[in-house]
């Protein structure tokens, strides 16, 4: 059955499908991110002559690799390594990489591509890549750990580089990981370069970045909320799902703008504190202890725990923000929300949402934030460590905060004109594709069909 009124979409799709049958979460960005370019393939008909779109959903080079390491006990064990090196028409190859048992083909391609337009609209000069792994770090040692990044980077160190592809961290990769994989990168290349981000600030590293993708997630829903609806976050009830990086520091943001928190989760259940979070539990909790979220209701009078962490959104708040992972809300969910009387939400994780879910935001007037605008923080200020790195100079929090601040706020006014440009005014997910979209595209088509 077709799904484009324009038939070289359509087109497009249909080779996509045949290419990667049994990729649910490619297939589903790709379907998403199509579905925007209605218009203007209809206003650019050259897109259709240059194939551009024909290329954009193809990537330039994706690897995959075996990840041999010993566990503490002598015994081999074996992880898939994975990078996809999507679009570099606009810059070197950006972004993170994954630890993860769900990793595979299909969310590795899925992530490569999301990237490839998240990092245009930062405006800064950064292609669109991903990797990863199958390897779980949850309840590995720090020697286990260490074996896998250092096999995993003799392998990854043979494809990327400070001017060819720049990996950053993502789930299950932090401060511990990074500086891991960056130690086995210098010592394989004999060179001290900006070639990861997320390093720690002895070593290159850039005020801001931990908390990059949180803050930058309510610089944007703030911003959003004052153009679309003349409001702000003070005052609001805040759902966030997750209790990971980026919900710690979406949480902390929050609240420094005048919104109470009142759930966080993690996969196993989730917490109500109708007080407001406390995040210092919080973080004493997920940062030190490395434990489950359930532990906060122990030690928090006056909150509770509930087993199952998608029934986050059974709660009754003003603004939600899922944080966790893709496609944990559905649309059973999104309307529940909506019956609450939501009305914003905004992505702080990948594809969090599904297709059904936000279509019923739309249909019922919530402002939506898709993650490739609303998310763009992390990858933004992994930009700037870039720049930092290449000027071997550092900038201060504030400094970093600041342009952070700009850059999101700039990220939602371009998704927004982009939307009433072509037609679809307030659709921040056509806005967010379309002008990501034409940037790359404007680069690829001066570079030649070898791009």
């Amino acid at each position: 059955m077709s799904k484009f009124k324009n038939a070289y979409l359509q087109g497009v799709y249909d080779a996509v499908c045949k290419r990667n049958a049994g990729e649910p979460e490619f297939l589903q960005a790709v379907m998403e991110v199509l579905e925007s370019f209605e218009p203007v393939v209809a206003k650019y008909p050259e897109y259709e002559t240059n194939g551009i779109i024909d290329r954009i959903v193809e990537p330039e080079r994706f690897v995959q690799f075996r990840v041999s390491w010993v566990d503490d006990s002598g015994k081999v064990r074996v992880n898939r390594g994975f990078r996809v090196q999507f679009n570099s028409a606009i810059g070197p190859y950006k972004g993170g990489l994954r630890l993860h048992p769900t990793v595979c083909a299909s969310v590795i391609k899925f992530l490569g591509f999301e990237q490839c337009f998240k990092n245009s609209l930062t405006g800064l000069p950064m292609g669109g890549g991903k990797g990863g792994s199958d390897f779980d770090p949850k309840g590995k040692s720090d020697g286990e750990v260490m074996r896998f990044c250092q096999s995993f980077m003799t392998e990854l160190s043979k494809h990327i580089g400070a001017d060819t592809d720049v990996p950053a961290g993502d789930i299950g990769v932090g401060g511990r990981e990074i500086g891991y994989m960056f130690g086995q990168y210098k010592r394989l290349r004999n060179e001290f370069t900006g070639v990861l981000t997320g390093k720690g600030l002895s070593y290159g590293g850039s005020l801001v970045r931990t908390e990059a993708t949180g803050y930058g997630l309510l610089y944007f829903t703030q911003e959003m909320l004052k153009s679309m609806k003349q409001d702000s976050m003070s005052g609001k009830t805040v759902v966030i799902s997750g209790s990971g990086n980026v919900a710690i520091y979406a949480t902390q943001k929050a609240q420094q703008l005048g919104a109470k928190v009142v759930a966080l989760s993690d996969s196993n259940g989730y917490i109500y504190d109708k007080n407001g979070i406390q995040l210092e539990v919080v973080r004493q909790i997920k940062e030190v202890e490395r434990g489950r979220i359930s532990e906060y209701a122990k030690r928090v009078p006056g909150s509770e725990y509930q087993e199952g962490c998608r029934g986050i959104w059974s709660v009754k708040c003003d603004i939600a923000l899922p944080c966790a992972t893709q496609n944990e809300l559905d649309g059973k969910a999104a309307q529940v929300l909506v019956d609450n009387g939501v009305i914003a939400v905004a992505e702080g994780a990948n594809m969090p949402s599904t297709p059904e879910a936000i279509e019923i935001f739309q249909k019922h007037g919530v402002l939506f934030g898709p993650a490739k605008a609303a998310n763009a923080g992390g990858v933004a200020t992994s930009g700037l460590e870039m720049c930092q790195n290449s000027m071997r100079y550092s900038w201060t929090f504030e400094e970093v905060d600041a342009k952070l601040k700009h850059i999101m706020e700039n990220i939602f006014h371009n998704s927004y004109n982009a939307s009433k440009e072509f037609g679809a005014e307030g659709n921040l997910v056509m806005g967010a594709n379309i002008a990501g979209f034409l940037k790359i595209s404007d680069a690829m088509k001066w570079q030649g069909i070898a791009y």
